[in-house]
């Protein structure tokens, strides 16, 4: 693998593919929960497990998403490179606002734990407008997707017709998912956002997959330690 590959094939393959399915899932485990803050403090207060695996799905489908969007930036910077440049540097920055907010989430719901509900819907309603650097990535969050999209679309992509077409667009949908703190994203706008974000990046993550050699020995073996090992951190941390 060469700088120009970074992060590499199955890095972004498993981004491509995990990705969109994180954050689905996510969205499915607290259906039936309002999707603003006072609901979601009073859902957690009620359903503590349920509301921490749904946003620590969230938070893992977003963090994923970046070689994700690498991929298909590549693929687009291949004959666009203007929309791709700006497309993913967009969607990028976008992904590192709604960290930011999942952060912020956690430690909402943390107050909950040792305030109590009434106590920490008062502090989260009192400092919920409080300025913060990562407002700025708004915009990226509403735009980057549709930017994208649009490369996407010029570049063909996913290929010509309509599949090809609709799974270019698809991409744009996820600009509609609520932004900030403490959004449950349960509607039925929400779904069909991820839905299409799914159906466009998953074909394509398993075709980066297959197309080359498989992986070295020690490289899964690796992945495979790490994976109990992330485990016992975060239920540790």
């Amino acid at each position: 693998m060469t700088i120009n590959q970074f992060p590499g094939r199955w890095v972004e393959g498993a981004g491509l593919v995990l990705g969109p399915l994180l954050l689905l899932a996510a969205v499915l485990v607290r259906m039936g929960e309002d999707d603003f803050f006072p609901s979601q403090l009073a859902a957690y207060a009620a359903e503590s497990a349920k509301m921490t695996l749904s946003y620590s799905l969230f938070a893992a489908g977003v963090v994923v998403l970046w070689p994700a969007v690498a991929a298909l930036a590549r693929r687009i910077g291949a004959t666009h490179p203007r929309w791709a440049a700006w497309g993913g540097t967009l969607v990028v920055l976008g992904l590192f606002g709604r960290v930011f907010h999942a952060g912020v989430s956690h430690l909402a719901f943390q107050m909950v734990d040792v305030l109590g509900p009434a106590a920490a819907q008062r502090a989260v309603s009192s400092t919920y407008g409080a300025f913060h650097l990562f407002k700025a990535a708004n915009v990226a969050i509403m735009g980057g997707w549709i930017m994208l999209a649009i490369g996407a679309y010029r570049a063909r992509a996913f290929g010509g017709g309509v599949a090809g077409t609709a799974s270019s667009v698809a991409p744009a949908l996820a600009s509609a998912l609520p932004l900030g703190v403490l959004k449950g994203s349960t509607d039925l706008v929400s779904l069909a956002a991820l839905a299409g974000l799914a159906a466009a990046l998953v074909s394509f993550g398993v075709t980066v997959l297959r197309n080359g050699p498989a992986p070295r020995w020690w490289a899964v073996a690796l992945t495979v330690a790490l994976i109990p090992v992330a485990f016992v951190a975060g239920l540790s941390g």
